[in-house]
């Protein structure tokens, strides 16, 4: 039967998305196993591919990616801004949690608050404007942006391993944090955090809320193309 619909759209798009870093390209085979598919099905899908230039086929029989991506990527790296994607799990944090959030990069032996979005829900609050210049070495997304940037360096195993760190409970500060991951196409890209006084960050709060940055930085590593 031929294929219809959505249903068919997502089988050609699993091939495109079969294809990973270390294979330039894959036979009929490998693709049928990387994908689930039937070598008939990959082969009425991958003729409409070939035909937009999303596939290319050797005369070996074996498939590579086709020059239509790299075009689809230009166009996408054209008109891409960050910002327009962070700043809605920035948001969705804030509504969720009540505390600030923000996303952080490094620049150097510095931390730099890219974005930020302060909550409203509470008369103590912790601010950051963005664009503020922060310690390296101090914070749950100052330990991210070490762990990740640096992936030899010791002492940061439980960040890799968790995807998370929360502010040390035994630094003199009044504000604890925690901060997760962000990944893209091309790997590590900052943090992204949520601050507040520390009173309101007890036990069971940080493991909720945890819960909540970790998961919104999953969302927005899958937005921005990473894993």
């Amino acid at each position: 039967m031929a294929e219809t619909g959505v249903a068919a759209v997502d089988r050609a798009l699993s091939i495109l998305a079969a294809f990973d870093g270390g294979s330039a390209s894959l036979s009929l085979a490998e693709l049928a196993k990387r994908t689930g598919l039937y070598k008939s099905t990959l082969l009425r899908l991958a003729a409409s591919l070939e035909r937009g230039d999303f596939l290319r086929r050797f005369d070996d029989g074996g498939f590579a990616l086709g020059p239509a991506l790299l075009r689809l990527g230009e166009l996408y790296q054209a008109s891409f801004n960050l910002e327009d994607h962070v700043m809605p799990s920035l948001r969705s944090l804030v509504a969720e949690t009540g505390e600030s959030a923000s996303f952080y990069v490094r620049e150097g032996d510095v931390r730099v608050c890219l974005y930020r979005i302060n909550s409203m829900a509470h008369r103590v609050l912790h601010y950051v404007t963005p664009g503020s210049r922060l310690e390296l070495r101090t914070g749950a997304a100052g330990r991210i942006l070490l762990a990740f940037t640096e992936p030899d360096l010791p002492g940061f195993e439980e960040e890799r391993r968790e995807l998370l760190a929360i502010s040390d409970k035994d630094r003199k500060s009044d504000t604890s944090a925690i901060a997760s991951p962000v990944f893209g196409l091309r790997g590590f890209v900052g943090a992204l955090s949520l601050a507040g006084p520390r009173f309101r960050f007890t036990e069971e709060a940080v493991g909720s809320m945890s819960v909540v940055v970790r998961r919104e930085a999953s969302v927005l590593s899958r937005r921005l193309g990473g894993e």
